[in-house]
């Protein structure tokens, strides 16, 4: 039988370990560094998450065209660029080419999704995904792929409530939304479970669970989507429609402004001036507390 020649599908490179000192990741087509990425990656440091350093070598100079900032984190963490990397080098490109791999590297690369990681995680034991795993499921919901009532697909938003306020505020996040809307699909969304984590974290025991549930559960969780819409985008209009529900005829009712100026809520103050500035780079004016009571409720 003739045998196959396979060449063509296989890189003409070669491996060699070469200390970050004698690499050079200047390129003109390259992004900038982003200092806070390289601190976070070196903070969470993993020799395992390591991956070979492409490197294109022409008239003896090392270029790295992907990976700068994998060097740039070893480097970090071991504080030296004495310290050798291992790297995937290529001997037949010039500098067209590396620019154009560099562009095109991650034009059909599947990105994982954040169920596909949660479910990656669980397999791994690791302890932040199995204690979201538990809570969840102690109510009676699961965490799935497909919207329908007692499933929750915002994975993402779990995690990210439970790494900005803690174990606590999502325990607590999950049972007002069970409580008020049993389950239903709607109310189980990213932006109703951080609009109200945000409550809980700006109001704590403020926000009684109990006038929470009976003044909520006057409305359906579409309702109360459809006037987070309206008020503004993202979680903190979500926030915002559930605090005019909440405050709705209280003698007492909670302080509007507490909503952006408690400083005890970490990560909100820049989403606020995110959310304050429209599309064209101009200040949002948003109507007062009992206009739009009048006018939603």
């Amino acid at each position: 039988m003739e045998e196959s020649d396979f060449s063509r599908y296989v890189p003409n490179v070669h491996f060699e370990q070469i200390p970050i000192k004698n690499l050079v990741s200047n390129q003109e087509y390259q992004r900038n560094l982003s200092q806070l990425h390289i601190e976070r990656a070196a903070n969470n440091f993993d020799l395992y998450q390591i991956n070979p350093v492409k490197v294109s070598r022409r008239n003896g100079i090392n270029y790295v065209f992907n990976g700068q900032h994998t060097i740039e984190i070893v480097a970090m963490v071991s504080e030296s660029r004495d310290t050798p990397v291992w790297c995937m080098v290529y001997d037949d490109m010039d500098y067209n080419v590396e620019a154009d791999v560099f562009a095109n590297q991650q034009k059909y690369v599947k990105t994982l999704t954040p169920y596909e990681i949660y479910n990656a995680n669980i397999e791994a034991g690791n302890d932040k995904q199995l204690m979201i795993k538990s809570l969840v499921e102690s109510y009676g919901l699961d965490i799935g792929r497909a919207k329908s009532n007692g499933v929750i697909c915002a994975i993402a938003s779990l995690e990210y409530i439970f790494d900005t306020w803690g174990f606590h505020i999502l325990d607590r996040t999950l049972r007002l939304c069970i409580g008020t809307w049993e389950g239903e699909a709607n109310s189980l969304s990213s932006n109703m479970l951080k609009g109200i984590a945000r409550l809980i974290a700006v109001f704590d025991e403020k926000m009684r669970d109990d006038i929470f549930k009976e003044k909520l559960g006057a409305y359906s969780a579409k309702e109360i989507i459809r006037t987070a819409k309206e008020r503004r985008a993202g979680a903190l209009g979500y926030s915002e429609a559930i605090l005019l529900a909440y405050n709705k005829k209280m003698k007492y009712p909670l302080r509007w402004s507490n909503l952006y100026i408690n400083h005890k809520i970490k990560k909100i103050s820049s989403d606020i001036e995110a959310d304050n500035i429209n599309a064209d780079g101009e200040e949002n004016n948003f109507e007062t507390e009992n206009t739009f009571e009048q006018k939603i409720f």
